[in-house]
């Protein structure tokens, strides 16, 4: 199972990320176990916290007629131990 399916890089999560907390959209079946040993496995850091959050798909109209409805999805916010940063995350 693919638990980290990719970074959330919005000004907002960015921001974060002076704080150590990191934000990823995730497999709705992922508990914080897995994400925590995920995470500390392929980043070689050492996670504190996680937070998991979870969105219902919104109902959308598709050519002004047709409803739709958009995919459920999961986010985790992951905060590290403090002074320890991921790679890739670096604001240019």
């Amino acid at each position: 199972m693919i638990v980290l399916k990719k970074p959330i890089l919005t000004e907002k999560s960015m921001a974060k990320t002076a704080d150590g907390k990191y934000t990823f959209l995730v497999d709705r079946n992922a508990n914080k176990h897995q994400i925590k040993k995920f995470v500390e496995v392929n980043f070689k850091v050492n996670v504190i916290k996680i937070n998991i959050i979870n969105y219902k798909g919104e109902i959308k109209l598709k050519k002004g007629r047709y409803k739709v409805k958009t995919r459920d999805y999961s986010k985790a916010i992951v905060t590290l131990l403090k002074d320890q940063k991921m790679p890739g995350f670096e604001e240019k």
